[in-house]
This record gives structure tokens, sequence and C-alpha cells, in this order.
């Protein structure tokens, strides 16, 4: 004997607006988006089978939501409590557990452990490690940080994400930077190479052969980067290396974005700029060097031609820098800036520490 149609779920138009707007959304969960499915097309008068069917869920299940939002409409879609015993550790536990978090580790260490955390509160190292997961905090972890105290910090955030996401008309943009006192490390043995199971591998020891100096220029439009080796790297050094550069692109503004060495700011540099008006120097906030894209320019060349090398002299260590180069420039593109001067800015500047309460 076929089963009497159950009647359409009666569902108004605000309720039913909210059912699609968590049908939609993506980060809704799953089951919530299938309960609202299920009254949604119950509301429509569909036979409780035909739902089943159609959202491949039980005949069961269709009638357990269809009962709970004609009982409670929204409300009726979340989860019920379930029964359980009631929890080992209370409120004050916890508490107990994060204040003793944030405070001092015990003497002679710098950081809480797990284990040294779960012996001083009597709970297991796992409870420990549990509770430290839900109240996010980790002691075993540690960032570096450091906050700009230049008094012009945002004019000079402004000036350089100006030039990067709308330099002026026929300008050229550069990034200039030195990198310092890289050595001509030699391994001890040679190298063994990598073969099928086996990663390549060095000796941690090495022999230094001495060090040079790469100044470098990173045209921000197009990627090309321009070098120059040198054994020091003091005022007069940069100013031969600037006259390079402005022999490299003769025509046009210059923009160059420097960070605010004493080499970079010496009389003779200033001269310079007094005599040569088309070139301007933008210099980036203090502590703020990570702003200049030449220094994505130098990891990359360290990850890629200097770490894992090994330099039998300055002059093999400058013959794989150069290398380097010219193959980078046969296929440079542009880097993608994307932070605002206002998104910089939000991070830049330490907030008020909020003060945390327990709750009770």
């Amino acid at each position: 004997m076929a089963q009497a149609p159950a009647p359409a779920l009666a569902v108004s138009d605000a309720d039913k607006a909210v059912l699609e707007a968590v049908i939609r959304a993506p980060t809704s969960e799953q089951r919530l988006v299938m309960r609202a499915r299920i009254v949604l097309r119950s509301a429509e008068g569909v036979a409780i089978e035909h739902v089943a069917r159609e959202l491949g869920v039980a005949y069961m299940t269709v009638k357990l939501w269809r009962r709970r939002w004609a009982e409670s409409g929204l409300a009726g879609l979340g989860d019920r409590p379930r029964p359980g015993h009631p929890p080992t550790y209370t409120r004050e536990d916890r508490d107990r557990l994060l204040a003793l978090t944030l405070g001092p580790p015990p003497e002679g260490t710098t950081h809480w452990s797990v284990r040294d955390m779960a012996k001083a509160v009597g709970m297991s190292p796992s409870t420990v490690q549990r509770l430290w997961t839900e109240m996010g905090v980790k002691p075993h972890r540690t960032e570096s940080f450091k906050w700009s105290t230049d008094p012009a910090l945002e004019a000079k955030v402004r000036d350089v994400v100006g030039l990067y996401l709308d330099p002026p008309d026929g300008a050229v943009v550069l990034s200039v930077d030195e990198k310092t006192q890289i050595q001509a490390l030699d391994r001890t043995q040679p190298l063994l190479p990598m073969r099928p199971g086996q990663v390549e591998r060095h000796t941690h020891d090495y022999t230094r052969h001495g060090t040079t100096c790469l100044f470098a220029a990173l045209e921000v439009g197009s990627g090309q980067v321009t070098t120059d080796h040198r054994a020091r790297h003091t005022g007069a050094d940069f100013l031969a290396f600037m006259k390079r550069v402005a022999r490299a692109y003769p025509e046009g503004e210059l923009h160059v974005v420097l960070d605010n060495v004493s080499t970079h700011t010496t009389p003779a540099v200033k001269a310079w700029l007094e005599r040569n008006e088309r070139i301007t120097f933008h210099f980036t906030p203090t502590s703020a060097s990570w702003m200049n894209q030449i220094e994505t320019w130098f990891g990359i060349l360290t990850r890629k031609a200097i770490r894992r090398g090994s330099f039998g002299s300055v002059k093999e260590l400058i013959a794989m820098i150069d290398a380097f180069t010219r193959s980078w420039n046969e296929g440079a593109s542009p880097f993608a800036w994307v932070k605002t001067a206002d998104a910089i800015l939000a991070k830049a500047v330490p907030k008020p520490r909020a003060t945390s309460e327990s709750r009770h």
C-alpha cells in the first residue's frame, strides 16, 4: 500500500531567503546545507521519498528534518546536545592552564613544553596539547618582529608603493641595493651528486676564499637586473655603480628605490644627484628594507646560485653570479606588487595590546 504524501512544509519568505543564503555560502557546513535543501524541497510539496532520492539521503533523514523544522523552524536545524559524561576539566582548570602558559616558564628554561606543563597542572600531555590547540597558544613557536620608528613612515610607504603601483609616465623605476660580504666558500671535499634514492650531499665544513660585494639594480617594470662586483661597499663604490646605471638608462626620468645606509647619502652622492636632476632617490622607511624589490631578487640568487655552491676563488663566485644574472635577464619578468600603502600601514604600526579577561 502506497504511503500518503506528506503535506508541504510552511516556510516564510524570510526563512526561505535565509536557507538559500546558507546553501550559497561557501563557508556553510555541508550538513546544514543538506538540511536546508530538505526543507526547501519539502516546502515545494515534493514527496518525502522523492526528496530522499534526489538528495541521496535516507527516507527517515528527510522525515527527521521535516519534523525538526515544524517544531522549531530555523533553530531546529542545528545539532542538539548529545548525552555524555561531564567534562573532566572545568573552566577553572582551563583558565589555570592558560594563566600558567602565558606566565614565566620553569626556571632554567625559555618556554613551556607539553610535558613540563602536564606535570605542573596534573594533566596528561595529550590533554595539554589539545587544550593549547583549542586556546590557540603555541609556546614552542617564536617569530621575530621589528616595528619601524621612522617619523616619515607613512610618507615613505606611500611614496614607494606609489612608484610600484602607479609609476610616472615614461619613467623607469629601479630598486637598488648591495649584497655585501658574499663569501666564496669551498667545501673541503667534492660534492656527492644526487642519485635515485639519495639527495645531493656535501661536507659541513669549508674553506673561505674571500668575499665580494654585489651591487644590483632591478628594473621594476621589466624585471631586468644590472649588477656590478666590488671588493668593498663604500660611498665611492656606490656612486660608481650609480653612474653605471645612469649610463645603462641614458634617457628619461630615473626613480631609484633604496634604503637609508650612509653610503647612499654621502656628500659626493648628493652632489652627483644635484647635477643629474632626472634621477630621484626614494628611501624606504627604516627597518623596512623588505619594501625594496631587489631584496626579493637577492633571495632568489642566494637559493639558486650561492647557498649550495662550492667556489675555489672569488673569481669563480663572481662567474656564477654573472651566469645566473644573464640567465635571469633572458627570461625576466616583473615581480607583482599587490600590497597597497593602506594595507602596509595597517600592519606597520604596533597596536595596543588588548587585556584578556577570563570568562566566568
